[in-house]
C-alpha cells in the first residue's frame, strides 16, 4: 500500500479545500464529501484508509457517520470540532473515533496526527499480507478464559464470537493480555500504544471503557478488564 486514500468530510468548503491541499502535498489521494451521507457513498465504493470528519454537518453529522462506518470498517477516524468542550471529544471517541483535533488547527499538527494514525493502521492491518498466506495457530494467540486475541489475524473473540475492535482498542487489549495480572498506569498505556509522551490520558479511559463494553457480558462487573483505582488497568488472570 504505497498511496493512501484519505476522505475529508467537512461542510465548510474553504476548510475542506485547505486540508485537501495539505494532504495532496504529502502525496495522499484525497476524496471530499460535504456531509455524512455523501461520505458513506464514497466509503462503500472506495477503499479508504483514513477519514477526517467534522462533527457538525447538515443531512448527516459526523457522529452518525462515524457510528455507521464502525458497523463495517476499521480505518482511523480523526474528528474535527469547532468546540473545545470535553464532551465533544469524549463523545467522538466513545462512538469509535481514534483521535480528535479542535478548530482552528495548525496544518502541521493535523498532518502529524494523520501520519501517526496511518502508521498505526498499517501496522495493525499488517498490510493484510494476502489471503493465500497461511497463518498457523501459534504463540501469537493469547487466551484468558473465554477471551482470545490473535496477534496474527488481528482478531478478538469472546466465547467463540468475534468482537470488532478499532486498531487502537486492539493494541491496548493486546498490551494488557500479553501481560496478564500486571497493572498498567494510563500514562504507560498511552506512551506504548500511541508512541507519544502522555499529556492527557482521558483518551485511554474512553478506549478502555469501549473495550469493556465489547468484551464483557456485564461491563459494570467485568470478568477480564479490571480497573485498579488510582493505579491503572489490568487483564485479570483466570
Amino acid at each position: 500500500m504505497n498511496t493512501y486514500n484519505i476522505l475529508i468530510v467537512e461542510d465548510e468548503k474553504e476548510i475542506a479545500d485547505a486540508v485537501e491541499i495539505y494532504l495532496k502535498n504529502q502525496g495522499y489521494n484525497v476524496f471530499k464529501a460535504y456531509n455524512g451521507m455523501e461520505a458513506i457513498e464514497i466509503v462503500e465504493k472506495t477503499e479508504i484508509h483514513l477519514s477526517i470528519v467534522d462533527i457538525m454537518m447538515p443531512i448527516m453529522d459526523g457522529i452518525t457517520f462515524t457510528m455507521k462506518v464502525r458497523e463495517k470498517y476499521n480505518f482511523p477516524i480523526i474528528m474535527l470540532s469547532a468546540k473545545s468542550e470535553e464532551v465533544d471529544k469524549i463523545m467522538g471517541l466513545n462512538i469509535g473515533a481514534d483521535d480528535y483535533i479542535t478548530k482552528p488547527f495548525k496544518p502541521l499538527e493535523l498532518l502529524a496526527r494523520v501520519n501517526s494514525q496511518l502508521r498505526r493502521y498499517t501496522k495493525y492491518m499488517n498490510i493484510k499480507s494476502s489471503n493465500d498466506e497461511i497463518i498457523e495457530k501459534n504463540k501469537n494467540i493469547y487466551e484468558i478464559g473465554g477471551l482470545e486475541l490473535n496477534d496474527d489475524t488481528k482478531e478478538v473473540s469472546v466465547d467463540g464470537n468475534i468482537v470488532k475492535l478499532t486498531p487502537i482498542e486492539f493494541k491496548i487489549l493486546a498490551l494488557l493480555m500479553k501481560n496478564p495480572g500486571r497493572v498498567f498506569p494510563a500514562e504507560e498505556i498511552y506512551e506504548r500504544v500511541w508512541n507519544e509522551v502522555a499529556i492527557n490520558t482521558d483518551t485511554v479511559m474512553v478506549h478502555v471503557r469501549n473495550i469493556r463494553e465489547k468484551i464483557e457480558l456485564d461491563s459494570k462487573n467485568p470478568r477480564y478488564l479490571k480497573v485498579v483505582w488510582g493505579v491503572g488497568y489490568k487483564i485479570e488472570k483466570i
